[in-house]
């Protein structure tokens, strides 16, 4: 058997985001034993801060203890946090700040059918689930979830935190902004903008920028109301960052740096 190092991953969370990238982490095992490669991933375990799965299998995976554990497991073990849902898609921004690893910490998995074009980029922490494609310099950010059937179209750029749930398609040149969340099966027009921790309903047609921290549905999307309180806080967060940043600039000099998949903050 030939080829790469086979290294041990830790899944923070044990709901149904987290049991989908388990099983695209056996794929791509079986993926890899298939073509006489080592593993790229051992499935250590999952962490979770519910007390009741602690010591039990979820799908045949062990759930070694709360999320915190990743502290005090070996620091050769890689991370990958898989959690968040409609009603709350800023935990898995909040866990990150949390558990403070370095970023060389993260994993990033990809499920084998997935088509990832050579001129792509994927940030740390950013999970690919089943038959995703991204066709042409495509730009994903850190701790991206992207489930099945979604498909990104050149020159699109997906900020960290975000979630583009199965079957969404993005045009060519959107921008979708910081932990924005994307319902199954939406549509989103090229050139179009996406707001941070906006939320768009399932099954939209975005035919206009969306503002940040909105939530907007329907074919075509209109607004309905303000996001729920996670996302605004996230949103007064990132804005209470970034003017931080702007002062730190200011005193120094310097513009500062702004790069895509970063997990600072």
């Amino acid at each position: 058997m030939t080829g790469q190092a086979t290294e041990d991953l830790l899944i923070v969370g044990a709901g149904g985001f987290a049991r989908e990238t388990a099983q695209a982490v056996r794929d791509a095992a079986a993926a890899d034993l298939a073509c006489g490669r080592a593993p790229r991933w051992r499935l250590a375990g999952h962490l979770d801060d519910d007390p009741a799965l602690h010591g039990r299998d979820v799908d045949g995976v062990p759930v070694l203890g709360d999320c915190d554990l990743a502290h005090r497991l070996p620091a050769t073990a890689r991370v990958v946090v898989c959690a968040g849902s409609p009603r709350d898609y800023g935990v898995r921004a909040r866990l990150v700040r949390r558990l403070a690893l370095p970023e060389s910490r993260y994993a990033t998995v990809v499920h084998p059918t997935a088509a990832v074009s050579a001129s792509s980029e994927l940030g740390p922490g950013t999970v690919l689930l089943a038959h995703c494609v991204l066709t042409a310099a495509v730009r994903v950010g850190a701790h991206v979830a992207v489930m099945p059937h979604v498909v990104l179209t050149h020159d699109d750029t997906v900020g960290d935190f975000a979630t583009l749930a199965s079957g969404v398609r993005l045009g060519g040149g959107v921008w979708l902004g910081r932990g924005a969340y994307v319902g199954a099966g939406a549509l989103v027009r090229e050139h179009t903008t996406v707001g941070a921790w906006s939320l768009t309903g399932m099954g939209s047609t975005v035919l206009v920028d969306v503002p940040p921290g909105e939530v907007w549905a329907g074919s075509p999307a209109r607004r309905l109301r303000e996001a729920g309180a996670p996302a605004l806080d996230e949103l007064r967060a990132d804005g209470a960052r970034a003017e931080r940043t702007r002062a730190e600039g200011k005193e120094t000099g310097h513009r500062p740096e702004t790069r895509m998949g970063s997990t600072a903050g």
